[in-house]
Formats: C-alpha cells, structure tokens, sequence
C-alpha cells in the first residue's frame, strides 16, 4: 500500500524463536509463547438487548383441552408480555496489543453494537477500551486503552511469506479459558469464504474455538501473520479448520483505523466477473484463465475516466497482477487515493496499457461499495450461510422466478461445507422467505430472527425456503458464532 504514513510499529520483536532441530521442527513452543503472552488479552462486552415481546394466549372456552396445553406452553417459553426492561449480553473474544501505549487489535464482530468493553491483560488488570475504529469488511477493529506503564506488544510479519506447511501458534480465550496457546501448520493460504469482498484468509490446522476471534496467529519469529477470525465446523468447536485474515491484509487497515478512524479505500468503479476457460477461450489468442472481465463501467467512474471499457481484461493494477477475479477488489483497495495508478488490459486480441487516477470507495454508499464485486453478500455464521438481497443480477444467475421474488426474502449466495444447512440440503440460489415464521426482508431482519431464537433457547430456527417456485420448511441448527 502506498499510504505515506509511518510503520505501525517502531520498536524491536517481543519474541524470538523457539530451539529447532533438523528440518526446522520445534522442540517447544514454551519460550515463544512466554514472550507472546503478555501482549493477548482477554475482551468482554455488554451489550443491551430489548426482551421481544410474546403474543398474547389465544382464548378458548371453560375447559377447552387446549386451555391447558397452551397455558403450559406460554408459561414455559421465556419472553415477556407487557414491556419488560432491557436485558444485558455478555460476550466474550480475544484481541492484542501492537503499540505500548494501549493499542488494541480484535476482531469487529467481537465488539460489535457493544455498549461496554472491558479488557483484561494477563496480569488481570481490568481496562475500559475506547474503539478507535473499526472495518466491518475485513472484520477488524482497533480500540485504545490506557494504562500507567507501557504495555507489552506484538510486531506484525511478512504473511506473504508464511508457506503452506510452515508451523504457527494460535493464543485467545477459548470458551473463556484465558490465555490458550495452540499449535498447528498453515494448511492453505488465499482461502475464500466468502466473509467479505476482500476474503483472502489464512487456513490452519491449530485449534480454534468460540473465543479465539481476534487473537493473533504467529509465526515462529513471534511476529503476527493473521488474526483469527472464523471455523468451519458443523459442531461450533474446531475440527482442524480455522481461517486467520492475513497480516498483508490486516496492517493497512489497521493503520488507517489508528490514522483517521476510517478506511480509506481506492475505487475503481467496475463490475467485474471471473474469466473462465470458456471465456478465456473465446478470447483469440488469450491463453490460460487469468484477470478479472469488466462487464459494467458506472459513468464517470476512475474506469471511465481512464478509458477503460465493457470487455477489456485486467491484468494489472498499480504495478500487481491479477491473477483471479477476486483479487482485483483488493488491489484497487489497496492503491493510495488520488494516485494515478498503470493499468493493462486485454483487449481484442492485444495489451493495452492505460493510466487511471484512483477514487476514494464511499463505504456508505450501496453503488459504490459494490461496485468491485456486484453483489453485496452478509454472511449468516449462525446458520453457515452468506445470503444476499435480490437484485438483477442474481435473478438471472440463478434464473429466480419473479413472481416468487415479488414475496421479498433473501438469496442464498454461499453454504459453508459441513454445515447443518448444506446437509438439510439448502443450496446457492435458493430463497429464504420466512424465519422463525416471520418474513425476511432484509439480512438484518434474518438475524433479529435468530437472535430471537437464542434467546428463546431454542438449538434450530425455522426457515421458509423456496426453490424453483416450490416453499419447504427447513430446521437449520444454529452454529456457534465464529469463534
């Protein structure tokens, strides 16, 4: 990233790596995790929540049999009917410190809507933390602390060189417990989950719980290379599947979070789609799959402005190669704003080269933030699902029948492997209509809907969906949130 600002951090390594014997193997990990220890901490929040409120019980005349049975059941069912005060969430997740004046690294969703949040360092003093900013498209977020010594930090590393097979440790509060290490390789790299516009997560095979999210993955130097953020797991608790966002993603975030409490992203102003080897072949003279295919230009666009056009193929951006569709986002997002950037494109039958000067990405504005990737997708992790509104776009991907679209209800975009809804059967393309026999309309609707369910105590939420014009009725077990 070509932001002219000063490193995150100045001071030397906490952590030096663990003895070694043949082929980089670790005797133990006990002395890079004493040095790592002190600087992840432990992060709780409040959270006020309005009681829904339950219907009233249906009357029925002097001894009905179902006077009894419906008695029994409003009885049984917590909630309230008349108003009843707020109730106070308490949730539980990780962070780190990366500056020794009270820095703080987590992830957004661990502190989300918190209306209190309370740090707790290894020594177990307890800190009220200010949230500096936070990115809900890279599930970061920066908070501040103060305290009356200088604290104990981490350094981030160079995750583009982590390869996979490389060990790494994992440090958070699984289910509460303070302070666990774990140990594992990296099991992939440029992972998609479908998380957000920006996915290019790390994947490791260390043992990551509800807890863990935003504590932080090191390499054997000590220095952070990711930040644990999700699992795949039908359970909720780790089955060898655990994602961390890396720290080439992370440190530029995290930076303009600290430097003005925003990101500052750039804009290109595309739609983009991926190029197949059909489409790739279509193309004379092409060769193998690469790139990302305009298919839209929004009128005057950095694109439009620098002469790019509906069919051309980017192949670069500032100097990078786009090697699949999905990176194209990240590198435009990366590039300084206002910069004039080179851009190559192929473009009947020859690369042309052409300058374009990079936009500022209006996070708030629905065109513009999805202007890179089309669609907007939410994921549900609850149910391991990515849903997403209707638009044109899926209508004719998914060929959507309009009359059924007329009802509202969200598209399933993603289905996360080994979850309870892909074994019920619930596929990209289908339409979620109702949850817990409530219409959904939007994704914040679907997840008012499960929140509900929780706080009933109920383990499944019941999903109206509709596939080809046909409704079903599906139980989806409710997964652990991430982490």
């Amino acid at each position: 990233m070509r932001l002219a600002i000063a490193p995150i951090l100045l001071a030397a390594a906490m952590a030096v790596a663990p003895p070694v014997h043949g082929h980089g193997t670790p005797d133990s990990f006990a002395e890079l995790a004493e040095k790592a220890l002190p600087a992840v901490v432990n992060i709780s929040t409040r959270q006020t929540v309005e009681q829904r409120r339950l219907p009233d019980m249906p009357q029925f005349p002097p001894g009905s049999p179902f006077e009894e049975f419906f008695k029994r059941f409003f009885d049984r069912e917590p909630g309230e009917r008349d108003g009843a005060p707020p109730r106070r969430a308490v949730s539980l997740g990780s962070g780190f410190i990366v500056d020794p004046s009270g820095i703080i690294v987590t992830n957004n969703h661990v502190i989300d809507e918190a209306d209190e949040i309370t740090v707790r360092l290894q020594d177990d003093r307890q800190l009220q933390a200010e949230v500096v900013g936070r990115d809900p498209k890279t599930d970061l977020a920066v908070l501040r602390v103060e305290a009356e010594d200088p604290l104990p930090f981490l350094e981030f590393g160079e995750s583009d060189k982590t390869r996979v097979g490389d060990w790494v440790i994992a440090i958070g509060n699984p289910f509460g417990f303070s302070s666990t290490v774990t140990a594992g390789i990296v099991s992939a790299r440029k992972r998609d989950i479908r998380a957000g516009p920006y996915d290019d997560f790390i994947q490791t095979d260390a043992a990551i719980n509800k807890g863990n999210s935003g504590g932080p993955m090191l390499n054997l130097e000590g220095k952070v290379i990711g930040v644990n953020t999700a699992i795949t797991s039908p359970s909720g608790g780790s089955v060898g599947i655990g994602f961390a966002v890396p720290a080439s993603l992370a440190a530029p975030v995290i930076e303009q979070l600290r430097r003005f409490r925003e990101t500052r992203r750039g804009w290109l102003g595309v739609r983009i789609q991926s190029v197949t080897e059909e489409i790739a072949a279509a193309f004379e003279g092409f060769g193998e799959p690469r790139g990302a295919l305009v298919s839209a230009i929004l009128p005057g666009s950095p694109a439009d402005e620098g002469g790019l056009q509906v069919g051309d193929i980017v192949l670069s951006y500032d100097g990078r190669q786009v090697a699949r569709m999905r990176a194209l986002p990240r590198i435009v997002s990366d590039a300084e704003v206002g910069a004039t950037v080179p851009v190559e494109v192929w473009r009947k039958g020859e690369i042309v080269r052409l300058e374009v000067v990079v936009g500022r990405l209006e996070e708030n504005d629905p065109a513009s933030a999805s202007a890179e990737g089309g669609t907007k997708e939410h994921p549900v992790e609850e149910l391991g699902l990515v849903v997403a509104r209707p638009n044109d776009e899926l209508r004719r991907e998914y060929e959507l029948d309009e009359e059924t679209l007329e009802r509202g209800g969200l598209v399933v975009v993603g289905v996360a492997p080994g979850s309870d809804a892909e074994e019920k059967g619930i596929e990209a393309g289908d339409l979620i209509i109702e949850a817990d026999q409530s219409a959904v309309g939007s994704p914040k609707d679907l997840k008012a809907r499960i929140a509900a369910v929780r706080d009933a105590g109920r383990r499944s939420v019941l999903l109206l969906v509709n596939r080809g014009g046909d409704d079903r009725f599906v139980a989806v077990m409710l997964r652990t949130e991430a982490e």
